[in-house]
């Protein structure tokens, strides 16, 4: 099932947060397939009882094979407060990743440039910048090593095309699951092991702040890794 109401996070009158799992879009594609966007707005409609179209904005997306918060604008002006927020860079957001290498420094920042392939849609770090590159900002820090993986939380400071999975796999460090980026292995339901676990922003109408964490995904390896 791609979304239940269980995997609702926080709701009201002008915003709603899910869990997103793994292998939905956030946002309709080329493949046509039905979106986390589409289940939402038809959750919206039958619980609120609306006649016609329902306006559901999408304030931002995380890969189709990530898990993870996700952030809905029930209202256009919640989305135009809300895109605000992310542009003036005002969102915390916090990852996890499980990567198949131990070998890891306990934290890094990585600072490449960046560059997304369309045909292949897959992106490559380049060490300094070439035409059509972006700047790309992550930090991580280690949480816990088991036997074969590490779990790292992953800040990104610029939101580009698999920042994350590409900077990472650039210094050796390959998210689980991840055969575009170097895994050797697939994870048997197609997922990667990579999990938007925190998100904190401002209410678009009340200001208050708001902190939201997505439950980690219930298959191993996460279960072997206890994080609050």
């Amino acid at each position: 099932m791609s979304f239940n109401q269980k995997d609702i996070l926080f709701e009201d009158n002008h915003v709603i947060v899910v869990n997103k799992m793994s292998g939905v879009l956030v946002q309709k594609d080329k493949t046509g397939d039905k979106s986390l966007s589409d289940h939402i707005k038809s959750y919206i409609k039958i619980k609120n009882k609306k006649p016609g179209n329902v306006f559901l904005g999408v304030v931002h997306r995380i890969d189709r094979p990530t898990s993870g918060v996700i952030v809905f604008a029930k209202t256009s002006k919640a989305l135009s407060r809300l895109n605000k927020q992310f542009v003036d860079r005002k969102v915390n957001k916090k990852y996890l990743a499980i990567t198949n290498n131990t070998n890891c420094l306990n934290s890094n920042k990585l600072e490449n440039w960046i560059i997304k392939n369309t045909k292949q849609n897959k992106s490559y770090i380049h060490s300094s910048p070439i035409p059509g590159s972006k700047i790309a900002i992550l930090r991580y820090s280690l949480v816990k090593k088991l036997k074969n993986y590490s779990l790292l939380e992953v800040i990104i400071e610029t939101g580009r095309h698999h920042q994350i999975r590409a900077q990472l796999s650039n210094i050796g460090l390959t998210i689980k699951g991840d055969l575009k980026y170097g895994s050797k292995r697939s994870n048997k339901d197609g997922s990667i092991d990579l999990h938007a676990y925190k998100i904190i922003f401002n209410h678009p109408v009340t200001k208050n702040k708001i902190e939201i964490k997505a439950p980690f995904p219930k298959r191993q390896p996460w279960s072997s890794f206890l994080v609050d």
